[in-house]
């Protein structure tokens, strides 16, 4: 009854018993798995882009479950590698610069998916800001005070609009 509970032990990490064991090869190909990732993910973005650009807002969301994969793997990915950058930039320098440079036009081209993507929820939300404003003055009644001042509405003549968010 007197026992004292045991302190949980800490458990290393995956990535730190990944970085310990790893040997060259490892990393040249968890370096290869990076790009390939990096490229499927950027090919997803780029056809996301044209159709958000296009209007083809449905077509942009169906590609949402390929994108979220490909985003997870990259994330593990990333963080794999980066237990590893010391081993790559002694063993391979010039694969770490490619990787690099191929990250900078992945940046790139993610930076111009969030301006798209940016610009299609302001033109939307314009839109329905727009509807919203419409409805409300359609709602409100034409009448004057005593003194020929128009009312104020109440607030039971502000109608609230309801907007599905499914496509």
């Amino acid at each position: 009854m007197n026992q004292r509970p045991q302190q949980p032990r800490p458990v290393a990490s995956a990535s730190a018993a990944r970085s310990a064991t790893s040997t060259p090869p490892d990393v040249a190909r968890l370096a290869n798995e990076l790009t390939e990732v990096m490229s499927g993910l950027l090919a997803v973005i780029e056809q996301e882009t044209e159709f958000v650009r296009a209007g083809n807002i449905r077509e942009g969301m169906r590609l949402e479950p390929q994108k979220s994969e490909l985003s997870r793997r990259y994330m593990l990915a990333v963080e794999h590698l980066k237990s590893m950058q010391k081993m790559l930039s002694q063993t391979d320098p010039e694969l770490l610069a490619t990787l690099r440079r191929h990250h900078e036009t992945f940046r790139a081209m993610l930076q111009v998916n969030l301006t798209v993507l940016a610009t299609a929820h302001a033109v939307s939300e314009g839109i329905v800001r727009g509807v919203n404003a419409e409805v409300q003055r359609r709602n409100i009644p034409n009448t004057y005070t005593a003194s020929g001042q128009r009312a104020a509405p109440g607030p039971r003549n502000m109608t609230p609009i309801a907007i599905s968010r499914t496509l």
